[in-house]
């Protein structure tokens, strides 16, 4: 087992035999290291306490497996299981969430990650960098999201993946390129800009997402100059109406068009190393409404992937 639980089961609605009506509950299975689709759940709010958020997340991948279920199994995907951060201690969350990653790549899967707050990316893209398939190619991190999350911290939180990312690349002189689309001036203070500007990040700001011809091409350009991208999607990146649970709901966000278009992209590029979705907070959903839209997001990205 390469989690720190087992995969929990899968229920739901059963409208009779054969392929024809399989959901995904019914196709889910545990992953023993097959080359397919694979989730990993970060059950952690570590992170977003250690950022001052509202805590939850910990209780996202639970609420995604349960609005994944009566979809209509499109692809084989494989479960391992949650990395469970009880206590303080996210860097070893962390740790653990790397080395289940790149276990799952080294084998030649896909790494469905979903968290958790935002904190997650760390340990997903440590991982992919340590892992067999990172050898001698150019990483890419393509984060849909209103904030950079590229803080300077004491210690790690929800606001420092990128960052530590990207520090870490630096000093070891490994290539890792970052790109965000959707972000908010007035969320993100001058301090943040200038980050971005020193780690050479691409940006696409939330207004300029409205122009979905100029999205495509953001994302496709990205995907052109490297070999493997980490999609990461913070939930937070859609407006409060559509995704209200959240650890931190949007003043306005971009809309879930321009996120289904961003994704639809990378998954058509070829190049996609790493899905994850973050910021799921069911503590403050309505009517399932954040999970089941994030249920789609991930379902649309490996159909289209296929």
């Amino acid at each position: 087992m390469i989690t720190d639980t087992a995969p929990p089961s899968w229920t739901g609605r059963d409208d009779g035999p054969g392929p024809e009506h399989a959901r995904w509950h019914q196709t889910v299975t545990a992953w023993e290291g097959q080359p397919a689709p694979c989730l990993i759940g970060f059950a952690c709010d570590e992170g977003v306490r250690r950022n001052d958020g509202r805590v939850g997340a910990s209780a996202g991948p639970a609420a995604l497996r349960t609005a994944l279920s009566p979809l209509a199994a499109r692809t084989l995907v494989h479960d391992a299981g949650d990395i469970v951060v009880d206590d303080a201690d996210l860097e070893s969350g962390q740790a653990r969430l790397a080395e289940a990653v790149r276990t799952v790549l080294d084998a030649g899967g896909l790494p469905v990650v979903v968290g958790g707050g935002h904190e997650v990316a760390y340990g997903s893209g440590s991982g992919l960098a340590r892992s067999s398939v990172a050898t001698g190619r150019t990483l890419g991190v393509l984060n849909l999201d209103a904030h950079f999350d590229l803080r300077a911290a004491a210690v790690p939180t929800s606001g420092t993946p990128f960052r530590q990312l990207l520090s870490e690349a630096r000093a070891a002189d490994r290539s890792l390129n970052y790109a965000v689309a959707g972000i908010s001036e007035a969320n993100n203070t001058r301090a943040l800009f200038d980050a971005a500007d020193e780690f050479g990040a691409h940006v696409l700001l939330d207004h300029e997402c409205g122009d979905h011809d100029q999205l495509r091409r953001f994302v496709e350009d990205f995907c052109a100059e490297v070999d493997l991208v980490h999609l990461t999607i913070d939930l937070d990146a859609l407006p409060a109406s559509v995704a209200p649970g959240v650890s931190a709901p949007a003043g306005f966000g971009i809309s879930l068009d321009a996120v289904r278009l961003a994704c639809r992209a990378v998954a058509a590029s070829g190049r996609l190393a790493i899905l994850e979705v973050a910021e799921l907070n069911p503590s403050y959903d309505i009517d399932g409404r954040t999970a089941r839209t994030a249920a789609r997001l991930i379902d649309e990205v490996l159909a289209t992937r296929s």
